[in-house]
């Protein structure tokens, strides 16, 4: 619409919607690239003017824009705040991560942004002497891990807040997969609460100025899960 209407104003030139929606989807992409945004946001930034274009041409009803918001705000609630946003782990991590877990002892677990539960649903399956537990603060993906531990009668346990109310002090283990954005602080709060010989753990980000104990791939090419032992 901006382009459209400095097309007109600039040069008399009326610019037809399709075109504004193509250079606008450009110019976003570009932008996205000199400020160094990750590769997969430039495709994003280009094809969302053209599919919201595409999405007003079916003439939907509100009430479904409405319910479309509030799902999203259900997921990504606090990002703004947090600036980490969903990141779900997968089968792979899961796997990777029982192997570090000390053995022959019970343990107490957290994952800080647990997401929809996976990894704690899957650990308390193979691990049911140890207390496993995972923390979110989006309402969603919450209720999901919540509702998912009831159906299967895991003794997995969800708790809805920020992890920054937890004492790491409780905990063998802290698992973590959140952003880069997030890790200072997660180290700050680690090196003040975890007791020593416990265990920090971060799924495909590494906390700076922490040299890490040792380095596995869950998936061969893929990201890399990091470990401290405190």
């Amino acid at each position: 619409m901006v382009l459209m209407v400095c097309g007109r104003w600039l040069a008399g030139v009326s610019v037809p919607l399709e075109a504004a929606a193509l250079l606008q989807g450009a110019l976003a992409a570009a932008l996205s690239h000199w400020r160094g945004l990750a590769p997969w946001w430039l495709p994003i930034q280009f094809l969302f003017p053209i599919a919201s274009m595409a999405l007003l041409s079916l003439d939907l009803p509100p009430g479904l824009f409405l319910v479309v918001f509030v799902l999203l705000l259900g997921l990504y609630w606090s990002t703004f705040r947090t600036q980490v946003p969903f990141y779900p782990s997968g089968p792979a991590v899961w796997e990777a991560v029982a192997g570090l877990l000390p053995q022959h002892q019970a343990i107490r677990f957290v994952d800080v942004g647990s997401g929809v539960g996976g990894l704690v649903l899957d650990l308390a399956g193979r691990r049911p002497e140890s207390t496993f537990v995972g923390i979110e603060v989006a309402p969603l993906p919450w209720l999901a891990s919540f509702l998912r531990t009831r159906s299967r009668r895991s003794s997995g346990r969800f708790i809805r807040g920020d992890y920054f109310s937890l004492d790491f002090a409780r905990y063998d283990v802290v698992f973590a997969y959140l952003s880069p954005a997030a890790m200072p602080a997660l180290r700050d709060k680690a090196k003040a609460e975890m007791r020593s010989g416990t265990l920090l753990l971060s799924y495909e980000f590494s906390i700076p100025g922490m040299a890490p104990d040792d380095i596995t791939w869950p998936d061969p090419g893929g990201p890399a899960l990091y470990s401290w032992r405190m």
